[in-house]
């Protein structure tokens, strides 16, 4: 304040001036340091902007007070992440005070075009990514830095002219103000080197403030810009830079548990008394013949709201809804998470899935899970996975492997001519390798599929069923070719001998928000297929409409075949009767808790409910905690 009122009286000659005019001709090296430090809070204010008006129709939904509210909130993380910024060129300002001779100009005229480069470009990314994924760039994508062809597949369909453009624009004018107004050299040492010194070095201690966010004993986080019920403007209110930082540091912190809600064995017993309660398992005979094979189908981003049978559109998945009536069709099952090697952990390993992190980057943490293709494996079954793209992709690999996969088949065992342009073999490619090598099997099979064709950017080898050029016609379309791939297989393997051998289990990675883009949260987002079918089933045109998760497929599967699945402690089997069943999904940093009477979520970064239905008491919040609190301690301690 003293420098600015400093500021006010030096140039009050400059009545007829603007504010620009003002600041460029306040020349003396004093005034640099809080002057580039205000550089970087407009060029996050101004980001902020570019976000909002990015996403539009979002924005849109909001007041005019929530908006304004976003750059209100975010302004302590802003200023704390240009304080993290200003940090260097603050020392090199120290040492230009005590040495003049030193030339520091150029090297932080350098420093600072290579963060404006480098974070535009983030933000750039950020803006689509945040269209797909629901939350601000974090830690996610280092998950799949060791297959970047996949990591740009993912983003495939996003407009990269536009984010070139606006990458270009906002670097370009922030090197133009900053060469008009803020440069270092533009500042011309003046007065007694020492008291310039002083005042550097006072500069630099009171910099500690912004950073840390404040005087209060606990630093500043994420949660400061949280002020809305609507978790779109409490993201549009993070510093992009800063939330990403605290990603990265926190990204490796597996050891502690963050989420203590209550006492430890309180949190144990709430959650043990949720699987006591369904332990008394249905024996009613499901399969026709002992030890039959099993293939097990997963389809990537299945959502319900494409499937008619579970309250989606009509048309989009014909043959899913003729299998669905031809076996056992689950209504009501959540997947545990909205990634691809998250939900394949649940499905296979039923366990549940992490928020910040995720259990298969870890392969020590990996080798602990229980697999189906273990269990498969000691019954004297032969184990095969496939997929047509390519297994390093999130460390699946390392997961499969420790899961004890007779063989594995993946992208390069398939022709580069039959790939789509981004992820590998499509759909009906690999059913058709499927196929071929069944028919070379001499013993019980467990056989897991993994389809990949309706992953973004939703190319197809077939002509488009639905209108439209959008991304949720493209996905539309997809979903519907994986459909058609899938019948078709299944077509054919009712041909085969093996078929009336046969379980076959179809359920879904996760789900997706398109179409209507669901939030983060949404229980519509979570929402997947699960299906019994094939030849060797008995029960024919079943319905189940017991609320499951994911982690409860493996149980369910296990405990038709009868099985052992004590190892699956996470699981229920949704064939038997339950008291109180329920499903638990996470997503970035919340979690969803569904019931009979209704759904709650819940955001762990602002430490409240997001949404809850009208029934739902806090005594289900409590328990959306506990399974939150004692699931993530299980995580550590493996």
């Amino acid at each position: 304040m003293m420098v600015l009122t400093g500021i006010f009286f030096e140039k009050q000659s400059l009545k007829k001036a603007g504010v620009m005019t003002y600041i460029c001709n306040v020349n003396r090296r004093i005034y640099f340091q809080p002057l580039y430090f205000l550089f970087w809070v407009l060029y996050f204010i101004v980001a902020r902007g570019i976000f909002l008006v990015y996403h539009l129709e979002k924005t849109e939904q909001l007041t005019s007070g929530e908006v304004i509210s976003t750059f209100m909130y975010g302004l302590r993380l802003d200023l704390s992440f240009a304080a993290y910024i200003s940090a260097v060129p603050f020392i090199l300002s120290l040492a230009a005070a005590a040495w003049p001779r030193l030339n520091v100009g150029a090297t932080i005229k350098l420093y600072t075009f290579l963060l404006l480069i480098g974070i535009s470009v983030m933000l750039a990314a950020d803006l689509e990514l945040y269209t797909f994924w629901g939350f601000r760039l974090d830690a996610t994508p280092l998950q799949y830095l060791n297959t970047p062809g996949e990591m740009v597949a993912t983003a495939a369909a996003a407009p990269v002219f536009l984010l070139t453009t606006i990458t270009f624009v906002i670097t370009a004018l922030f090197i133009l103000l900053y060469l008009r107004a803020f440069d270092f050299s533009l500042y011309k040492l003046a007065g007694n080197r020492w008291f310039l010194s002083s005042i550097s070095l006072l500069y630099l201690v009171v910099l500690v403030l912004p950073l840390r966010g404040g005087w209060q004993q606990i630093p500043i986080n994420q949660s400061v810009v949280y002020f809305s019920e609507n978790p779109y403007a409490n993201h549009a209110g993070l510093n992009l830079p800063w939330n990403l930082m605290h990603a990265l540091l926190k990204y490796s912190k597996t050891s502690t548990n963050p989420y203590k809600y209550m006492e430890e064995q309180e949190a144990e017993e709430i959650v043990n008394s949720l699987y006591r309660e369904a332990a008394v398992e249905d024996k009613v005979a499901l399969i026709s013949k002992a030890q039959p094979n099993v293939l097990f189908i997963i389809l990537e981003s299945y959502t319900a709201k494409f499937i008619q049978s579970l309250g989606g559109e009509k048309g989009v998945t014909p043959n899913l809804a003729r299998l669905a009536s031809e076996g056992i069709n689950f209504t009501n099952v959540y997947a545990s998470g909205d990634r691809s090697e998250k939900g394949m952990v649940a499905l296979l390993s039923g366990y549940p899935v992490q928020t910040i992190t995720s259990i298969i980057k870890t392969p020590k943490k990996t080798e602990k899970l229980p697999h189906l293709s273990q269990v498969f494996e000691q019954q004297g079954y032969s184990t095969s996975y496939y997929y047509g793209g390519e297994l390093e992709f999130a460390n699946i690999k390392s997961y499969l492997l420790n899961g004890g996969y007779d063989k594995l088949i993946d992208k390069y065992d398939f022709d580069p001519g039959t790939y789509n342009s981004k992820w590998g073999a499509h759909d009906h490619v690999l059913f058709e390798r499927v196929l071929h090598d069944l028919k070379q099997e001499d013993k019980p099979f467990f056989s897991t599929v993994y389809t990949l064709s309706s992953h973004e950017p939703f190319e197809i080898p077939i002509a488009p069923k639905f209108p439209g050029s959008d991304n949720e016609a493209l996905f539309r379309n997809s979903v519907y070719y994986t459909d058609w791939a899938l019948g078709k297989f299944i077509e054919e393997a009712k041909q085969q001998p093996w078929w009336d051998k046969t379980l076959v289990v179809i359920a879904a990675d996760h789900g997706h928000p398109l179409p209507g883009n669901d939030p983060n949260h949404a229980p519509s987002k979570f929402k997947i297929p699960f299906i019994l079918t094939g030849g060797v089933l008995k029960e024919k045109g079943m319905s189940v409409a017991t609320i499951g998760s994911q982690t409860d497929i493996a149980t369910t599967l296990l405990a038709a075949l009868n099985l052992p699945h004590d190892q699956f402690t996470w699981g229920r089997n949704l064939l038997a009767p339950a008291t109180d069943p329920f499903a638990f999904y996470v997503y970035n940093d919340g979690f969803g808790y569904v019931t009979p009477k209704g759904v709650i979520t819940y955001d762990n970064v602002a430490k409240r409910v997001i949404t809850r239905d009208e029934g739902v008491g806090d005594e289900y919040l409590k328990v959306g905690q506990a399974y939150m609190q004692y699931s993530f301690g299980d995580f550590v301690k493996k």
